[in-house]
């Protein structure tokens, strides 16, 4: 089975795919068919030596989910209160379009927060070797590692906006990394999860590009 796509161009669907939480709809299942074809593009992205070490969790069983909400919650109460947390950045940017657009993306994360439960699927992708030891901090080991999945999980990202899915890259619960492998049985030693994504149909698909500078303030040619 093929699922339909939405009629966008290359430049729309990669300046639209949102990261998508108050009008994720909860109440419609998504088919592990859909899935599948997402996953089928998410394994053409580049990794490191063509290594392909990576594992992709998908959690639709409701206990799992719940107790990965729960965790994930726990984690978002402790980011709130942090100077990097998405409520207090930019405060005093004085720009007040970048600050409009910081505090919608506030209101729907806390949403996300106390929701993230209801996602019909949680996808959670993983990497074979992990960066948190002394001989794995350097910062060779970690770009590589990291840029071997993170690719992927961005070209599933954009073909499950291509097919009226939304999705949001979240990775609080890493906070608990190890408690969240084991409720799902990731081996915690030899696979390193990068992110707890949401996946849900979008109510509409009518996405608009976010607001940002201009790219002028974050170009450089040749020197900085």
């Amino acid at each position: 089975m093929t699922h339909p796509q939405l009629e966008l161009s290359n430049d729309e669907l990669l300046s639209t795919t949102r990261a998508v939480r108050k009008r994720l709809d909860f109440d419609k299942p998504v088919p592990e068919s859909v899935i599948k074809e997402c996953m089928e593009v998410a394994v053409q992205a580049p990794t490191g030596s063509n290594a392909q070490g990576w594992q992709f969790v998908f959690v639709t069983d409701a206990k799992k989910k719940e107790q990965i909400g729960d965790i994930y919650r726990q984690a978002f109460e402790i980011y709130k209160d942090m100077p990097v947390a998405i409520h207090k950045l930019h405060k005093e940017s004085g720009d007040d379009s970048l600050i409009e657009s910081q505090t919608r993306s506030a209101s729907s994360a806390d949403y996300l927060a106390d929701n993230m439960a209801r996602a019909p699927v949680l996808f959670i992708p993983c990497i074979a070797g992990r960066t948190d030891s002394e001989a794995t901090s350097n910062i060779i080991a970690q770009t590589g590692t990291l840029g071997s999945i993170i690719p992927a999980a961005w070209n599933f990202m954009l073909a499950a906006r291509a097919r009226g899915l939304g999705t949001a890259w979240t990775t609080l619960h890493l906070m608990q990394e190890k408690a969240v492998a084991d409720i799902i049985g990731i081996p915690y030693d030899d696979y390193m999860q990068i992110a707890l994504i949401p996946i849900a149909y979008t109510k509409g698909t009518d996405f608009k590009k976010a607001y940002r500078p201009s790219v002028d303030t974050v170009m450089h040619f040749n020197e900085w």
